[in-house]
């Protein structure tokens, strides 16, 4: 028979709480009143170490002139400078970013002597403090521990410097040892930790943070990006109906933030294009500790003459505008000089990085990124991607594109399917059957972009006659037929579940002795931004109209609320699509993280 509960029951339970609570806080845990025998290392709350890259007390601030100085030495010594560069904890938070580590009590005499290590080759990649007094203590090479404290119990925390970069030069292992002394003879114990993999974010994740460009004063045209003679435009427009897109999907006031870049390079709009935002995360008794890690973009800039050369300055904005607490900066990067002849700049821009979400034999889900035989990005970034072995890359073709990017082409959905995610993709065919449409409806005079600031306004039957002779979107619907062969055998998704969005494309000249390759005519519909996995902001496409509708928008509204997805309308005519990008290329966000 069940006994029944009574009045004191509660208070037992208050109490037997408690002190198992007290027991756990002591200095060698659950058996701190039975010393061991043996020398002996435990891991409370597991073995990933946290690299400790963030800035817990704002102590990391730029020099006057740091995001100007064309000199890759201050974007060395902007990305040396976080938790992990010193020896000591910098602010109370720091502790939490540390993964700790209990010596338990030993039946040790007075002439006991423990030693705590790490193997000589994992010392530039981790650190181990003891805590003495309620502090903190870097142990350093020493790692001394005398035979009171092996008596007592000591408390360890073991902090990552780093992330893995390199497995053959480090591989994220981190093997502290404790050795003790007693009587001549010398007993080890060993914990095995492992630094916690960085992971990209995906979108389907909801936007908590949202940032994009502003106008800076001055000419502002960068240096080290593709020279362009066109002056971003209308920024008003894109910044107002990109905060109400935002505010439609809920996102706070304070989530959405336009960055201005400087006199020099304000015209740098990209926002997408300098970081990758991925998370590191470890389990706690009190559930999850993550930190944000920004992958900076891999650009590398020598000037002509040899004498200068930078990372992208706008990715300086990273140190200035997000680095603190919880979040931190990688860069990681080869020189130009060092560089392979394939290496193109424009594939090392971010936007040429995104993810898909979990699925069956991906638990942590995948990278995609862009790349060919004879274009590709830079291999230690790639390098340092596979590194983390957790997300294992699918290597779209976008050589074909001016840009190269794979943010141009596939952007991850909702949908109502098993998986609950599908990809949209851009539809060149069924942009030139809407074209055909809109002649059918008797508009073939009709002007594409007639409400725009375009030089060119090209009517549905100039399109139409200019595709029967060159055809530039049966050509780019080729390419793009290559791009999802490789996502459905890759994925297991079916063509019937793949949202297909109209973009005309055009191809042009892409550099002397080199092919021409395509870009965007018409706004790239996939190349929006995921505010929620509901909400997601796209650029408005100025497409054909019949019967007063635009035919693009209608289509585009029509494929995605077929998996439960709104459309919110961004204007980024001016400020993004003339200059090669969309509404996804000049922004950027951080996502939650569940």
């Amino acid at each position: 028979m069940t006994r029944p509960l009574t009045r004191r029951a509660p208070v037992a339970g208050a109490l037997a709480c408690a002190a198992l609570v007290a027991t756990l806080l002591s200095p060698g845990g659950a058996q701190a009143s039975a010393p061991v025998a043996r020398p002996e290392l435990r891991t409370p709350e597991g073995t990933t170490v946290l690299p400790n890259l963030d800035d817990d007390a704002r102590r990391c601030t730029l020099r006057p002139g740091d995001l100007d100085r064309l000199d890759v030495a201050v974007d060395e010594r902007l990305a040396a400078c976080d938790d992990a560069a010193d020896e000591v904890l910098n602010g109370a938070a720091d502790a939490e970013d540390l993964t700790p580590l209990r010596v338990m009590p030993m039946a040790a005499g007075d002439r006991a002597e423990g030693r705590v290590s790490l193997p000589a080759a994992q010392r530039p990649y981790a650190r181990v403090f003891v805590v003495r007094d309620g502090r903190y203590v870097s142990l350093g090479t020493d790692g001394r521990l005398d035979a009171g404290e092996l008596r007592r119990g000591v408390r360890l925390a073991v902090e990552a410097r780093d992330i893995v970069r390199d497995r053959e030069r480090w591989d994220g292992r981190i093997e502290v040892t404790l050795a003790v002394t007693r009587h001549g003879t010398t007993r080890t114990a060993r914990a095995d930790l492992r630094v916690a993999p960085v992971l990209l974010q995906h979108d389907l994740q909801r936007a908590q943070h949202v940032f994009a460009s502003a106008p800076g004063p001055g000419e502002g045209q960068p240096v080290e990006v593709p020279a362009s003679p066109r002056r971003p435009g209308q920024w008003r427009e894109f910044a107002d109906s990109l905060r109400e897109a935002a505010e439609k999907s809920g996102l706070p006031g304070s989530g959405l933030r336009f960055q201005p870049g400087t006199a020099q390079w304000w015209r740098d709009v990209w926002r997408q294009d300098i970081a990758e935002p991925g998370y590191v995360t470890r389990t706690t008794p009190h559930g999850r500790h993550t930190l944000r890690i920004l992958l900076r973009s891999p650009n590398y800039w020598t000037s002509a003459d040899g004498r200068s050369a930078s990372l992208r300055r706008a990715g300086r904005l990273l140190y200035q505008d997000l680095r603190g607490p919880g979040v931190g900066v990688v860069q990681q990067y080869t020189p130009t000089a060092r560089r392979e002849k394939n290496v193109d700049e424009l594939l090392n821009f971010t936007g040429n990085f995104e993810s898909l979400p979990p699925y069956a034999g991906y638990p942590q889900g995948r990278v995609v990124h862009g790349g060919s035989a004879d274009r590709r990005p830079d291999p230690s970034f790639v390098g340092m991607l596979n590194a983390q072995g957790q997300q294992p890359a699918v290597v779209l073709d976008t050589s074909w594109l001016l840009v190269g990017h794979v943010d141009e082409t596939v952007h991850v959905v909702r949908a109502d399917n098993a998986r609950g995610w599908t990809l949209a993709v851009s539809d060149p065919r069924a942009a030139v059957a809407l074209l055909e449409r809109a002649r059918r409806a008797g508009e073939g005079g009709q002007r594409l972009f007639a409400d725009t600031v375009a030089e060119d306004k090209p009517t549905v039957d100039e399109l139409l006659r200019h595709e029967r002779h060159a055809g530039d979107n049966e050509d780019a619907a080729r390419h793009i037929d290559g791009q999802l062969a490789v996502l459905l055998r890759e994925t297991g998704l079916k063509p019937g579940e793949i949202v297909r969005l109209p973009v005309l494309y055009y191809r042009v000249a892409s550099g002397e002795g080199l092919p021409r390759r395509h870009l965007a005519l018409s706004p790239a519909l996939a190349n929006g931004l995921s505010l929620t996995a509901r909400d997601y902001a796209a650029p408005t496409p100025h497409g054909p109209r019949v019967a007063g509708r635009d035919l693009f928008r209608a289509e585009t509204e029509r494929a995605l609320a077929a998996g439960g997805v709104r459309v919110h309308w961004v204007e980024d005519f001016s400020w993004a699509h003339l200059g090669g990008g969309e509404v996804h290329c000049a922004t950027n966000a951080l996502r939650e993280i569940t």
